[in-house]
């Protein structure tokens, strides 16, 4: 295989994103953008909290549900906290969606309703990090910020033949981007990298034959691209246990509680249950004769596995819980409720 026997050159990734690039919901493609169309800050900053550690599959419905209920970041920052929180369940890491109420409020009150185009600026805001920062101004004000995602660490650890494993090559990954951002279409540059990542330089069998960069990748000519990037060895997962306690009034009325607002799923409605540890204590929310259901509630977070025994009983209408409060039948829907807390009433329903 020969050595590359050219330098990467932006424009001909552009070129390739002029014909290639990937219809999403938030997104004013090349032709738009030709035409005079700008990307809408509000509606990428969404897009953007919304695909950290998510795919684009799975942001996708959630996306078009807010921007139709909330189409204008004023719109978001009147919003009930509770209603936000349900219209995010299921979509995970729930600290974002209580950043993506703060932060709305903050453009509102502070801003006059608009995000600041400066990364330094962008900062300031809750929840808005150094990547979500960058990926705002370059994309929806063009300005010349680098953009570094999964797909991009991919693309430049092929591109420049390194082998340092992640995550002590993201310095030297992002200097690579850095180098390579051009100050023409930076906007559609970033979106270009991280096209090329997700549709050709893929994790696996990437199909090199189509990529515009081929002959300027040390990988490709090195043949170790399909070795890259190289990543250390993450620690194993512990496994933690719990109890959650699902508890049915005669009337049909479901008890369920707010979690606090900080730590695992805060401030999202949920069954209440024992404190999540290698060895949970009984703790039921209100006096009632306990069934334990067949099976169990499995989930993975980012840092341990859980897995939950669940508890059934139901209750007459004098009866008082110690913790939370009944839902009235016509006001619950379980998709309201976290991946992890439909997982239990799942498996209650079809004991």
């Amino acid at each position: 295989m020969s050595k590359p026997r050219e330098p990467a050159d932006p424009a001909d990734l552009l070129e390739w994103y002029d014909r290639h690039a990937r219809t999403m919901p938030w997104r004013v493609g090349p032709a738009a953008r030709t035409a005079g169309q700008r990307p809408d800050p509000y509606r990428i900053w969404l897009s953007e909290i919304m695909l950290q550690q998510t795919t684009v599959a799975a942001v996708k419905s959630y996306y078009e549900t807010f921007t139709a209920r909330w189409p204008r970041v004023a719109d978001l920052a009147a919003a009930e906290d509770g209603d936000v929180m349900a219209a995010w369940a299921g979509l995970g890491y729930y600290a974002r969606a209580r950043n993506l109420l703060k932060c709305a409020r903050v453009v509102a009150a502070e801003h006059g309703g608009v995000f600041p185009a400066d990364p330094a600026a962008l900062l300031t805001l809750p929840g808005v990090g150094p990547y979500t920062a960058a990926a705002i101004s370059a994309i929806a004000h063009d300005l010349p910020e680098v953009v570094v995602d999964g797909n991009v660490e991919r693309v430049m650890a092929r591109l420049y033949d390194e082998h340092t494993p992640l995550p002590a090559a993201k310095p030297i990954l992002t200097e690579h981007a850095r180098r390579l951002t051009p100050q023409n279409r930076p906007g559609d540059y970033a979106q270009a990298v991280m096209d090329l990542g997700a549709t050709l330089c893929t994790p696996r069998n990437p199909a090199c034959g189509l990529c515009p960069w081929r002959r300027a990748c040390m990988a490709w000519a090195e043949g170790t691209q399909a070795d890259l990037p190289k990543k250390s060895p993450k620690p194993r997962k512990p496994t933690r246990l719990g109890i959650a306690y699902l508890v049915r009034r005669v009337d049909g009325a479901w008890l369920l509680e707010r979690r606090p607002d900080k730590g695992l799923l805060g401030g999202m409605l949920g069954w209440p249950g024992s404190d999540w540890t290698e060895a949970p204590q009984d703790a039921p929310p209100i006096r009632a004769e306990w069934k334990t259901v067949a099976g169990e509630a499995r989930h993975t977070f980012t840092h341990f596995h859980l897995i939950l025994t669940v508890k059934t009983a139901l209750v007459p209408m004098e009866r008082q819980p110690g913790r939370g409060e009944f839902i009235e039948l016509p006001e619950f829907s379980p998709s309201d409720l976290p991946t992890v807390m439909r997982k239990c009433f799942d498996l209650a329903r079809g004991a």
